[in-house]
């Protein structure tokens, strides 16, 4: 399957509605926070966020039924077992890469810039802190088998446990494949069931402002941009993080896209802006997955890389977590931490074992921070201190999850021959 080539007038103009929205989003929200009574707001920020929480269920509705015809058709256009292991090799060799390249550079700029230091944990949100306490069982090593291997697909697509859900289509793909022309129609079927979807995904892309509407009123209104301002530094060094990653992400695609990265970046412009405002790279998965394929890329790269890479590849959130820990502890003054070079690399490599399959989670990059934190004795009372701006930050990192992504999709694509230049 190979999507046709759209115009760029409607997704630009896409664009522009939602950056419109997300203006009118922060207006109002300013005005609303300002002007009316802590009740009202307490009662109105959960109300004008329905329009998010519609526009995101709608896209997760999606990522289920998207993920398995994608991958599985993706495995079965690829061939053969020894074609699935060159290809899967190639993109985790990518997905490794640039998971230590993001950890590594979140550790050297926090303790570098040292944002931590000097701040009041008088501000730290311990009623907020508690309630992520309580998701830290999932990443006990029992839970992280059980949230990594899928017991039941059924449940796993309900969930929306992505990791899971690519387990279960590798396998099946692979049997798929080795069974020849009996498993044709299934594949023909699936490959119907993705040009179905990716039509759905058009009608629900449509509703996208109003989602980024809601989402920013609602922030805006319940914390005021004076939070901005308490938290400049810290948000300033994670985004100057964001920006240096950026820059080494988009140098290595250059190298080996050329001319072809400015073509990716216009084609992804769109998904990028939806993550950005709406603070979730999973909400463009869908859309990601048609862009790559406009682009030039075949179907059968993007069937099976962009799945793995959305449980493998998370740039964004990787740098968080080193970026969001060290910040903890040098609030809390932890020198067994920030003074020891090798605690801060064990715990990177933790990390690298705890993070994997987190797509879907609400607010996974903290629930791993407050989990991995503890091995570590970084206080649970500590994520307290990035609750609060933490949606202002998970829009810089559901970003920069979608470029990791795109590039990690392309560059693949461009080793195995199968990127088109249309």
């Amino acid at each position: 399957m190979q999507l046709e080539s759209a115009s760029t007038k409607k997704p630009n103009r896409l664009t522009l509605y939602i950056v419109i929205a997300m203006v009118l989003g922060i207006v109002v929200g300013f005005f609303i926070n300002k002007n009316a009574s802590p009740e009202f707001i307490k009662d109105f920020a959960p109300k004008i966020k329905l329009l998010a929480t519609i526009f995101l269920r709608l896209v997760q509705m999606i990522i289920a039924p998207l993920v398995f015809a994608t991958l599985v058709v993706g495995i079965a256009k690829l061939g053969d077992l020894k074609s699935v292991g060159r290809v899967g090799g190639k993109a985790m060799i990518w997905f490794v890469s640039a998971s230590l390249l993001s950890l590594t550079l979140g550790l050297i700029l926090v303790t570098i810039t040292k944002p931590g230091v000097g701040v009041n944990i008088a501000n730290a949100d311990l009623e907020g802190a508690k309630d992520l306490m309580g998701k830290t069982k999932e990443f006990s090593l029992d839970k992280f088998v059980e949230h990594v291997v899928p017991r039941s697909v059924i449940e796993a697509m309900a969930s929306n446990e992505i990791l899971q859900l690519v387990i279960f289509s590798i396998f099946f793909g692979v049997a798929l494949t080795a069974i020849g022309k009996k498993g044709e129609p299934i594949i023909n079927a699936l490959d119907s069931l993705t040009h179905v979807v990716l039509k759905m995904v058009t009608y629900v892309m449509s509703i996208a402002p109003l989602g980024v509407f809601g989402a920013m009123t609602a922030v805006i209104a319940t914390k005021g941009l004076g939070i901005l301002k308490t938290y400049a530094y810290y948000i300033g060094s994670f985004y100057l993080g964001l920006a240096v990653l950026w820059m080494i992400l988009l140098f290595v695609g250059y190298l080996i896209l050329k001319k072809r990265l400015p073509v990716l970046l216009r084609r992804i412009s769109n998904p990028m802006t939806i993550a950005f405002n709406t603070a979730s790279s999973e909400a463009v998965f869908p859309k990601l997955v048609e862009e790559m394929e406009r682009f030039g890329c075949k179907n059968k790269i993007v069937s099976f890389t962009l799945p793995l890479g959305y449980s493998f590849n998370l740039d964004g959130s990787m740098m968080y977590m080193t970026f969001a820990s060290m910040f903890i502890a040098q609030a809390y003054n932890i020198t067994s931490i920030t003074d020891h070079l090798g605690t801060q690399v064990a715990m990177l490599l933790v990390f690298m074992l705890t993070s994997k399959g987190i797509a879907g989670v609400p607010r996974a990059s903290l629930v791993v921070v407050l989990a991995t934190g503890s091995m570590f004795g970084i206080p649970p009372e500590g994520i307290g201190l990035v609750l609060a701006i933490d949606t202002f930050c998970d829009m810089g990192r559901s970003m920069t999850n979608v470029l990791g992504n795109a590039l990690a999709t392309a560059a693949v694509s461009k080793w195995e021959n199968a990127l088109e230049n249309n």
